[in-house]
């Protein structure tokens, strides 16, 4: 590390793997599927943080244009799952995800 980096790099990478696990518990106990969504994109944005990290640690910007290319996919992820969710709350007037096994009324 670099005197003039300030925060290591490796600090990124603590919060990186935080982050991911508070998202992966997140979608195994949740039920509601609003919740669910919100902590795959937390896990989304925590493996950009670490694509940033190693990106930085390896003086290159090929991480960060992988993290831009994972923020478009994210947004159309969030796009076509809010449209799911919105489908599905009309349909079964709720949004747990045990509601949700089967694909027909």
């Amino acid at each position: 590390m670099s005197p003039e980096a300030g925060i290591p790099a490796g600090y990124y990478l603590l919060l990186a793997a935080a982050l991911f696990s508070i998202g992966v518990v997140g979608v195994l106990i949740r039920r509601n599927m609003i919740v669910i969504f919100m902590c795959i994109e937390l896990m989304l944005n925590s493996v950009n943080l670490t694509l940033v990290a190693f990106s930085r640690i390896n003086g290159n910007l090929d991480g960060q244009v992988l993290s831009f290319f994972v923020m478009v996919v994210a947004a159309a992820e969030v796009t076509v799952g809010l449209a799911l969710i919105v489908n599905l709350f009309r349909l079964r007037a709720s949004i747990d995800a045990d509601d949700a096994d089967r694909l027909r009324l």
